[in-house]
């Protein structure tokens, strides 16, 4: 039986992330909108969306390909947090909560990448 994107704990993940990213983001400033906020919302989208498009597309290279750059998104997501952080948007407490649940998600990816990898041997 051929598994579907959505059976991958790792996508379930962060389609969670992604709703949780957009509930801290909504109390941005309004001058935010188009700034950060959108900026970030795009990143987080992205995290799910390159490990669907992966595991829809032929072959594991393919997909390795797309979870490296799920990774990448990730990464600037919680980047991006950092800085809403700083500039009073995000209090310490959801920062610290959101980075952790990002950080869950990264190596979830990293070990489906590893696990991909050992397939390869």
């Amino acid at each position: 039986m051929v598994l579907s994107y959505r059976d991958l704990r790792v996508w379930q993940e962060s389609m969670d992330f992604v709703t949780c990213v957009y509930r801290a983001t909504e109390g941005f400033p309004k001058s935010e909108i188009f700034g950060l906020c959108a900026q970030i919302r795009r990143a987080v989208v992205s995290v799910p969306s390159n490990i669907a498009e992966g595991a829809a597309r032929k072959g594991r290279k393919e997909l390795m390909n797309f979870l490296h750059i799920a990774r990448g998104s990730l990464a600037e997501v919680i980047t991006q947090l950092e800085i809403a952080k700083r500039l009073g948007f995000l209090s310490e407490e959801s920062f610290q909560s959101l980075a952790e649940d990002g950080e869950k998600i990264a190596k979830m990816i990293n070990s489906l990448i590893n696990s991909l990898n050992r397939k390869e041997d």
